[in-house]
């Protein structure tokens, strides 16, 4: 079986295998809303990017629900296939496909009923209001098919198919880079033009997905007979689910405090500035999520089949691999910050300026969060979630809320923008407390398998 090579073939090129494909179609996936962001900053103005800056938090909590499915899911189908179980992966798959509905169904009800007070609460006013309510009324109503898209497709990769999970983030990117300038310039739709764009890319995308589970080339299959609810399966996707859950959760609520912090010590191109740095922060980070989706199944699998030293061979390539890039990352966005912010704005130099010293700012840690994110992954990947699930929070909430709230009242805008780098700083000295004790714990576990096979052998 397909599978079979994550147990056989070696970790290097397990890792460029899986994590090569996982990192072109995240960058494509992320274009999403960073195309979305480069054609309004540039065409619409600074008005209509702060609006759709107001609408992302919003934005990160839908897609937060279909990753909270999404990666629960591919764990736990590594996790059964590494053990054989192909029939328990299946309905996992099943009961996934239930819970993508369910969520996407209750966000857009919800989203579409209170969306002037969510907007109004997330930093919104009279002058960004209209754009940001245009263009997040549409998205929410395309919540269902952005969900499915997000929530079934990690399971391809974690069957063993990387390259096709790829296509499937490649295939929706292509046609919503495509169709923005068609509809927001030769349609005149404006920052509406750029939802219509998104949610068709993503109907798309899902079709390919649906296809692929259903069709031959599967090693999974989603079956009727496995779409309904087990309870137990559930709770076990969700488990696992939680940590990037509340990753994302955690996300939309620092982006709120931003949005709204900014808007009380600057206006509203403070709020377009952090859009844009947002934006480029994504796009130099997003190989890091490419690395850890690669990395995934060959943890999840090895671990399942307790191949003790393969998934430590994974986790120290996984990490090294993450920090060069964010190395990397960090010398390019320090010497040419205003080269990469004109992509997103052709002529604004209070913009310009503004957004050059917050990213300046904001990325001095760079270079470090490679190793936390990739062992709070490694953790996800192994079924614990809850030590996960602290680790990702420790960045976005535990250290770096209060930080928000409490740094510009002394500093104002800076000190919005140094408490990301502090924040960062301490997270990784409690993560590389984790990754001693992890590495420990698995080299333990891989004596007592040796010892196990050996007196075996002598029995």
């Amino acid at each position: 079986m397909k599978n079979k090579q994550l147990e056989e073939d070696s970790i290097l090129s397990l890792l460029l295998k899986f994590s090569l494909p996982a990192i072109v179609g995240m960058l494509v996936q992320s274009t999403y809303n960073i195309v979305d962001r480069i054609f309004i900053g540039r065409y619409l103005g600074a008005i209509a990017l702060s609006g759709v800056g107001v609408a992302y938090p919003v934005m990160t909590i839908t897609n937060a629900f279909g990753m909270f499915v999404s990666m629960g899911t591919a764990a736990r189908i590594s996790i059964a296939l590494g053990k054989g179980d192909k029939a328990k992966a299946e309905k996992i798959l099943g009961n996934a496909f239930i819970l993508v509905l369910f969520f996407a169904f209750i966000l857009t009800i919800l989203g579409l009923i209170f969306i002037n007070p969510i907007l109004i609460a997330f930093g919104g006013n009279e002058v960004t209001l209209p754009y940001a309510k245009d263009y997040l009324h549409i998205i929410l109503v395309g919540t269902i098919v952005q969900n499915l898209s997000i929530g079934l497709n990690r399971s391809i990769a974690a069957e063993g198919n990387p390259k096709l999970s790829m296509y499937t983030m490649l295939i929706g990117a292509v046609v919503n880079t495509i169709l923005d300038p068609i509809f927001i310039f030769y349609f005149n739709m404006g920052v509406k033009g750029a939802a219509y764009a998104t949610v068709i890319s993503q109907i798309i995308s899902t079709i390919w997905v649906l296809y692929h589970f259903t069709s031959s080339r599967s090693i999974v299959k989603l079956k009727p007979s496995n779409i309904r609810v087990n309870i137990k399966i559930v709770l076990s996707i969700l488990s696992i689910g939680m940590s990037p859950f509340a990753m994302n959760i955690a996300a939309s609520v620092v982006q709120l405090l931003y949005n709204v912090n900014l808007s009380q010590y600057g206006d509203y191109t403070y709020i377009a500035a952090y859009s844009i740095i947002n934006s480029i922060i994504l796009i130099f980070i997003t190989p890091i999520f490419g690395i850890n989706q690669g990395a995934q199944p060959i943890i999840g699998y090895n671990y399942g089949a307790k191949n003790y030293d393969r998934v430590k061979k994974a986790i120290t390539l996984s990490s090294l691999g993450a920090t060069l890039l964010m190395v990397l990352a960090f010398c390019i966005i320090q010497l040419f910050p205003q080269q990469i912010i004109h992509i997103f704005d052709k002529d604004n130099e209070s913009l310009l300026q503004i957004t050059t010293e917050g990213i300046r700012l904001v990325t001095l840690t760079l270079p470090i969060i490679g190793i936390q994110m990739t062992i709070s992954n490694t953790f996800q990947a192994m079924g614990k979630a809850w030590v996960s699930m602290f680790l990702a929070l420790l960045r976005q909430v535990i250290i770096l809320i209060p930080l928000i709230i409490f740094l510009p009242k002394w500093y104002g805008v800076k000190g919005i923008w140094l408490s990301t780098p502090i924040s960062d700083a301490a997270a990784a000295l409690i993560t590389a407390y984790y990754m001693i004790n992890l590495y420990k714990d698995l080299r333990k576990k891989d004596i007592t398998k040796n010892l196990k096979a050996t007196e075996l052998q002598v029995g």
